[in-house]
């Protein structure tokens, strides 16, 4: 291969791995990391292997015979699944949309976007401080992790944590304070 490494040059180059770079894929990371304010890139990355593995199992899938029972539960289940998160945007996904899907549309079942598009807060920057502030419950647990995905069923119980100045905030604005609840 090449002469050994001088004691500098390996203290140089411990934390360099030249088989797996960061940045390929022509930057399309950066850009769904800053359109939905993803601050880990390592989420990202989660995201685009489990993409991959649900890519793969679907061309898998596909490989088997049309009628087959396996192939039928197993389409099913996935389908099932995906559309309980709220990963593809309609009721009724088809097997043809599992070769489609992103990580951009996981990136768009995170709890800061999801509270975005639910009018929570004007954008997701402010909804991700928000979120690490403590000022957002699903259900009664106390939600700080943005990166939290959050299925359809969810979606329904997000709401302020009881004691937020935001809560108290906003019911002024409608003119609905309750001095006894928000105290």
């Amino acid at each position: 291969m090449g002469r050994q490494l001088k004691h500098h040059e390996k203290k140089l180059l411990k934390k360099v791995d030249f088989l797996d770079w960061n940045e390929d894929q022509g930057h399309r990371d950066a850009q769904v990391m800053r359109m939905y304010h993803v601050q880990n890139r390592g989420d990202y990355q989660k995201y685009n292997k489990v993409c991959g593995n649900i890519r793969q199992l679907a061309h898998k899938l596909a490989q088997l015979p049309p009628q087959d029972p396996v192939r039928l539960r197993h389409e099913e289940m996935l389908l099932e699944k995906l559309a309980q998160m709220g990963i593809f945007g309609i009721k009724r996904p088809k097997v043809s949309d599992l070769e489609k899907i992103s990580v951009a549309a996981f990136c768009r079942r995170r709890l800061p976007v999801v509270m975005a598009r639910l009018h929570m807060v004007p954008n997701v920057q402010d909804a991700t401080k928000m979120v690490e502030q403590g000022h957002v419950r699903i259900g009664p647990q106390l939600v700080t992790d943005p990166a939290l995905l959050v299925t359809t069923d969810m979606e329904d119980f997000l709401t302020w944590v009881d004691g937020s100045k935001i809560k108290r905030k906003i019911a002024e604005y409608h003119n609905k304070v309750d001095d006894y609840e928000l105290a």
